[in-house]
């Protein structure tokens, strides 16, 4: 049977100055508003916002199981879903995540599930001959000391964050998993780096959340009970870049429907901060007006991080829009409204 797919041999590249635009060179038989999607992780945080974002492309067609409904960690569910389904274009978003301290207290768990999610729809696409397979990975796969901002030339220039290093690297062979396969079987995948999301919809419990929402909830919290202070994890000194979850879904989104190659790509906002801005911030906005007391003791995580987004600007057009401070007001005002809901959510 010939290979359904073009085997990418014309498009490597290298580094993020060298690689040429394909943006809008690469369209399909069918047009995208016409294809059908199946979403891992579509029900998530970021699944919600990408399922949003096909809408406003016309596309009706979307495939979105929950955990509940399809284990994609079981390889014979996976690939029945995918054989049921049918898609066009899968997009893998599931994933266990969470924050330091998630990370710290079950990096073989992490480590594990991240791997396999991965590695059965990457092989059940394969398979299947679904006609592109998007998925998204992590900027914890970067090398602790990173040169900021982070270009994808330096993924496998050193050993990432101690912290979430297991997370990291399980999400990295995915990516070595994409590209063996494309050079092997011809297999059409985007391998797409966020940095930090934050946004409505996020995970407010304590066990899992980010430092967005670990924030946002410490300060709402102390507001309300009348605390006049707050204990924060480490120094402040490191810095971050966050990424509203609107503006990943629309590079998602560009990407699944503009671009086909190998690379690596980042998807940032351009805007590095410290956490102790970040702390500043997200007080002023929640309207938390005690003491910022810094633990010391726990780690900081990464020293820094922020991306170099020129790559997916180039190839497929994508360029962060959200105002920071209003992406946060909107996330908050989120959280106060959906309180049960933002702390309910372990996965």
């Amino acid at each position: 049977m010939p290979a359904l797919f073009d085997d990418g041999s014309n498009t490597t590249r290298h580094g993020p100055k060298s690689v040429t635009s394909s943006y809008d060179l690469l369209p399909m038989s069918t047009p995208f508003e016409r294809q059908r999607f199946l979403l891992t992780g579509g029900t998530g945080f970021l699944g919600g916002a990408v399922q949003s974002a096909l809408r406003s492309r016309g596309v009706s067609d979307i495939v979105a199981p929950s955990s509940s409904e399809v284990d994609f960690r079981d390889p014979v569910a996976t690939e029945s879903a995918i054989a049921d389904s049918r898609p066009d274009i899968i997009i893998h978003l599931a994933a266990r995540v969470g924050g330091i301290g998630a990370n710290m207290a079950a990096p073989a768990d992490l480590y594990l599930e991240n791997l396999v999610l991965g590695t059965n729809v990457i092989e059940g696409a394969r398979v299947a001959e679904v006609a592109k397979t998007v998925v998204v990975g992590t900027i914890c796969s970067y090398p602790k000391h990173t040169p900021v901002p982070f270009e994808e030339t330096s993924l496998w220039n050193g050993y990432p964050e101690e912290t979430n290093a297991p997370y990291g690297i399980a999400k990295l062979a995915h990516l070595v998993h994409l590209q063996a396969n494309r050079a092997q079987y011809g297999q059409r995948g985007v391998y797409l780096m966020p940095t930090n999301l934050y946004g409505p919809g996020d995970k407010f419990h304590p066990d899992v959340s980010h430092v967005i929402p670990a924030l946002i909830r410490k300060c709402v919290l102390a507001r309300e009970q009348g605390t006049d202070e707050i204990e924060v994890w480490g120094t402040g000194s490191a810095s971050r870049e966050f990424l509203y979850v609107d503006d990943a879904a629309e590079g998602i989104v560009r990407a699944a429907e503009h671009w086909d190659g190998p690379e690596p790509v980042n998807l940032g906002a351009d805007r590095e901060l410290l956490i102790k801005e970040l702390v500043e911030i997200i007080a002023d906005v929640t309207r938390f007006e005690g003491r910022i007391r810094w633990d010391q003791s726990k780690p900081d995580g990464q020293p820094r991080r922020s991306v170099d987004a020129s790559r997916a600007r180039e190839l497929f057009g994508f360029t962060a829009t959200t105002d920071f401070r209003e992406g946060l007001a909107t996330t908050v005002e989120w959280y106060e409204a959906n309180r049960d809901l933002a702390e309910s959510r372990l996965s």
